[in-house]
């Protein structure tokens, strides 16, 4: 289960901060809509090849500031 839950606008701003960070990823690898969270990060920790506490860790970060540029 993920330690976070999306918004629309929040899912959004997430795959947009992970694609900027993560650039050899494609759109079409983060798709995801509020409810997929947890698919989201089983998605991410294979593309990334992560582990789970990694990826939760980097999301949790760029829902924290959804308006900054950081993630």
């Amino acid at each position: 289960m993920a330690s976070f839950t999306f918004t629309p606008e929040s899912a959004e701003r997430v795959k947009i901060k992970v694609l900027r960070k993560y650039r050899d990823l494609a759109k079409e690898n983060l798709i995801f809509a509020p409810g997929q969270e947890d698919q989201l990060v089983n998605q991410l920790t294979v593309l990334l090849k992560r582990d789970v506490r990694y990826v939760e860790f980097t999301i949790s970060k760029a829902l924290a500031d959804p308006n900054g540029n950081r993630l």
